[in-house]
Order: C-alpha cells, then structure tokens, then sequence
C-alpha cells in the first residue's frame, strides 16, 4: 500500500515512504539472517546467491521507484526441488521470504517489506512441453511473457495475456497477480486459461496440479487459489496454460471523442458491431497523450481530442474483419461518438508502426500500440507516481479521475486516466 513505509525498523534502510505513525507497520518476529544461512544457500545454489549491497539494491525497489525493502540476500533457483530445499529451510529457521518475478509491479508488492530473503525466479525460465493440436503451454514460473509470445508464435498461436510489461514481466508473477491486461476482453481472465500451476507451499512441500486439461472433474480446484495469492501461500514454479490460435487478420484503430460518455457509446457500438473479432478496447485522456508526446516523443495521429481509444480486432478472415470495421467506423463517424481516427489493417505495418487513415492514404509513422502501452512509462518522467488499478462500473470509472483532480488541486502535478475499459 502507498500509505504504508517501507523497511521501518529495519537497520540501514534508506528511501522510506513517508506516512503517519498509525499507518506504522513493524517486524514480525522472524529470524535474522546469519552466515551460516548463506554458507547452507551457497552449497545448495553455487553461484546463484546475491549478497553484495549494491547487486542486491535492485531487487529491493520496486519499478517506480516508490518503495524500498532491506533485503540482504536474493536466491536464484533453477529448479522446483531447489525451492523446495529453500522453503523447507527458511521454514525450519523461521526465515521471512519474499517471492519476486519479473519486478515489474506498480504496487510495491514485489520488493520486501523488511530483510526478507528474496526468492527470485529468473532463473527459472525454461518451457517444458507445447501441444501444437491443443495449444497448451507448460512452462516455469519465470519464463519472460514476450519470450513466450515469440515462441508460441512460431507455433502458430498466441499468449491470452499481454500487458505492457511482456518485456519483463514473469508468466509466474502475472498468474500470481492475476494479471488481466490488453487481451482480457477477447480471451478472459488467467482464471479461465491457466489449467493447471506447479507450487511449493511454505514448508517447502510441492503441490503438483499441473494439469493439462481443459476440464478435469475429479476432486477440487486448487490451483484457483494460488491465481491472485500475489505468493502468499506459496511460490508457484511452473504454469500450464491454453493459448489461442495465432489471428491471421489484425486491425488497430486509434480514435478521438470529445467526451467519456462518448467513449462508452463507442464501446457499445463496438460490441454490438463488432462482435466477436473485438479482442481489445482501451481509453486514454487527453493528459495521457500530452505526456507520452512530451516524454517519449511520440506522436499522435489525432490532434486536440479529450479522449482517445484504441480499438484491436482479430480474427481469421481479413476481409470479413475489414468490412465489419469499416461499417463500424463509418456508423461511429456518422453518429458523431468519434471526430477523427487512424487504421491499421496489416500486422507487419503495425508492428512497423505504419499505418492508414480511414481513407486509407499512407500516413506517417504512428506506433499506435505504444501510445498506449507506454503510458505508464511516461509518468515516471514527471516524478513520484500513484498509481491505483482500479475496477468499478465503466459508467463511474472516469468520476473517479474528475473527482480526485478537484480534490488534489494544484498538489498534484497530473491526475490522469487511461486503461482497459473492456474489463
């Protein structure tokens, strides 16, 4: 939580939110760390145990910055059995463990509170089996979410998860955090596309539910209550998950309404129109675009617009997903819920970052995608970010914004909006 301080009571702890006292958090009654403890990691994992300050440092603070733990010692482990050991170890010693992936949250939840030993899976990154028929994946925890996109792709599928973190992100920590991201509108939750996690529980006993079935009737779900945990009751070390076949027709459409109610009439129409080849529809405001313009230098295909959406359809017939974007467009033109737009109909110009306008004329170079996914980074360029995700009625979702920015004033540099609004 932002309100809460990192490291309080922790020797040598630098960096510290600020909050009030009755916010205070203090250490549980864990062990300390001694050297001993480090001889014992170092004879189980030769070379894979960090205790220098200064390699430690970051894997004690978080991606924005916001946080920072005290950690003295990150372990590597390559293997289940090797976690194993750790737990049952850490267990038996009363050793506190922070569990951490790719790094790559916004919340602070993946750095430590206090010294707690840092189980890191970023060694752990090797697929274990793909079924080309079923398209099911099997693979550790900490195989990198863009990795495994290539790699499926090569197969002739897709992952049903993409966040703007891919880069880094671990497909363990996103089925930790139940990560929902760009893709949730057309493929669903991790709940529904992870079939079966490999986990070891606190006392370092393994839990194996790795199944690779679709539906498997026989006994209670277990591994939904790892999907979410965020590693509290326990470290998931290998997931098995159902990925889509590859679309061979993507459109991107990126457009400009002049107020929010006009993007929630958009994205009724879209649905209704648009069926089922829409796979994502994301908002963004005006403030959003000012500072990835700003920031990152990238420009926007649509000037002076409030709001801005991004709209993506996938499917299996080019023509018939062009046509039915088309019709769209030209109903959301014609009833005024959008002013301008950009179109992108081929996959290569897209990730070219090429694209059309609706009168299909070459433009320039827009990276319509990015404009989007790097929002967040573009934040970190004005300074210390809050940064909440949030679910309530899309119809309430940007009253949250208007009403923060009249309650902060002139103390807060930029209260902005943006996100899946098809969750």
């Amino acid at each position: 939580s932002p309100g809460v301080p990192r490291g309080r009571g922790c020797a040598g702890c630098r960096d510290v939110v600020p909050t009030s006292e009755r916010y205070a958090v203090r250490r549980l009654p864990f062990a300390r760390l001694r050297e001993s403890d480090v001889a014992f990691f170092e004879r189980l994992m030769p070379g894979r145990v960090v205790t220098g300050e200064e390699e430690v440092k970051p894997f004690n603070v978080d991606w924005l910055k916001s946080m920072r733990g005290c950690s003295q010692l990150v372990l590597k482990p390559q293997t289940t059995a090797e976690v194993s050991q750790v737990l049952r170890y850490c267990y038996e010693r009363n050793l506190a463990v922070n569990p951490q992936g790719g790094n790559t949250g916004l919340v602070g939840g993946s750095v430590p509170v206090f010294d707690e030993i840092i189980l890191s899976t970023a060694l752990m990154n090797q697929v274990i089996s793909f079924d080309k028929v079923s398209g099911i994946l099997v693979c550790q925890a900490g195989c990198v979410l863009q990795r495994l996109s290539e790699y499926v792709e090569e197969q002739g599928f897709i992952m049903p998860l993409d966040l703007g973190a891919k880069g880094s992100c671990h497909i363990g920590g996103n089925v930790a955090t139940n990560a929902g991201g760009l893709r949730l509108l057309r493929y669903g939750s991790l709940r529904g596309t992870v079939l079966g996690l490999e986990v070891v529980l606190a006392d370092g006993s393994a839990l194996d539910c790795l199944s690779s079935l679709r539906k498997d009737n026989t006994g209670y779900d277990l591994k939904q209550l790892f999907i979410g945990s965020e590693g509290t009751l326990g470290v998931i070390t290998a997931v098995s998950i159902l990925c889509p076949q590859r679309p061979k027709a993507v459109n991107v459409a990126f457009l400009g309404c002049q107020s929010f109610d006009k993007v929630l009439e958009t994205f009724t129409t879209c649905r209704a129109m648009l069926g089922e080849i829409l796979s994502a529809y994301e908002f963004m405001d005006e403030k959003c675009m000012e500072l990835v313009e700003r920031h990152l230098k990238l420009s926007s295909p649509v000037a002076d617009s409030p709001f801005y959406v991004l709209i993506e359809t996938s499917g299996s017939n080019s023509t018939h997903d062009e046509e039915k974007l088309n019709n769209f467009l030209e109903q959301a033109v014609v009833s005024g819920l959008v002013t301008d737009g950009t179109v992108a109909t081929d996959d290569k110009k897209i990730k070219a970052s090429h694209c059309f306008l609706f009168h299909r004329s070459l433009s320039r170079g827009f990276v319509l995608w990015s404009l989007r996914e790097r929002i967040t980074e573009a934040l970190t360029h004005e300074g210390c970010v809050y940064k909440y995700d949030i679910s309530l009625p899309v119809a309430k979702l940007y009253d949250l914004v208007t009403d923060v920015r009249a309650r902060l004033g002139q103390r807060a540099k930029s209260v902005v909006g943006y996100g899946h609004l098809g969750e």
